[in-house]
C-alpha cells in the first residue's frame, strides 16, 4: 500500500514538473517597444523599434525591417545582423520626413537565418503623438560638439529655422 502511494506521489510530482516546463515558444523575438524619436538638435525624426529575446536564434541571424515612408514612395528597408549575445534588438530607421500626428505607419519585420530562411515575421504599426511640423527645417547644431549651425544662427544675430514645406498635404 505504501509503495502504491509513493508511486502515485512520484507520478503527481512528475506531472506538476511537466507543467512548469517552459513551453516551446516558437518565435525567437517579441516586440517590446516602438516610438518615433524627434531629435530637434539635428532636425531629424526616426522610427525606433525594440525586440526582446524570446527564444534561441541560429548564428548567424539577421533582421530585415521595412518602415513605411511617411513622405510617400517605397518603404525604407534596413537589414542588420543579430548577435547571439543580444538579449534586446534595437531597430532604427534612417531619418524620415513628413510624420503626421495620429496616423498609423506600418512596420514589417522579418527574422532570417544565415541562408535567408524566414524564421519569424512581425507586423505592427506606429502612431506618432507629435507632428513633424514641430521640427526646425535645418539642424540647430553641427559637428560632434554641438556647434551652433551658422545657417540657422547668423553672424548678424538673426535666426533662420528655414521651415520649408516639402511634404504632401495630408
Amino acid at each position: 500500500m505504501k509503495a502504491i502511494s509513493m508511486t502515485a506521489a512520484l507520478l503527481l510530482g512528475l506531472v506538476s514538473l511537466a507543467g512548469c516546463q517552459r513551453e516551446d515558444v516558437g518565435e525567437p523575438l517579441k516586440l517590446s517597444g516602438k516610438v518615433f524619436i524627434f531629435n530637434y538638435r539635428v532636425a531629424q525624426a526616426t522610427y525606433v523599434v525594440t525586440l526582446a529575446r524570446n527564444g534561441p536564434l541560429p548564428d548567424p541571424s539577421f533582421v530585415e525591417t521595412s518602415f513605411e515612408n511617411p513622405a510617400g514612395g517605397a518603404p525604407i528597408v534596413t537589414r542588420s545582423k543579430i548577435f547571439p549575445f543580444w538579449e534586446k534588438v534595437s531597430l532604427e530607421s534612417p531619418p524620415v520626413h513628413c510624420v503626421v500626428k495620429d496616423r498609423p505607419y506600418s512596420i514589417s519585420i522579418r527574422i532570417l537565418d544565415g541562408s535567408n530562411k524566414l524564421l519569424q515575421t512581425i507586423e505592427t504599426t506606429l502612431t506618432s503623438s507629435l507632428d513633424q511640423k514641430i521640427m526646425p527645417g535645418k539642424p540647430l547644431v553641427v559637428g560632434p560638439v554641438y556647434t551652433p549651425n551658422p545657417e540657422v544662427y547668423g553672424a548678424d544675430g538673426k535666426v533662420d529655422y528655414a521651415k520649408t514645406e516639402t511634404c504632401p498635404a495630408g
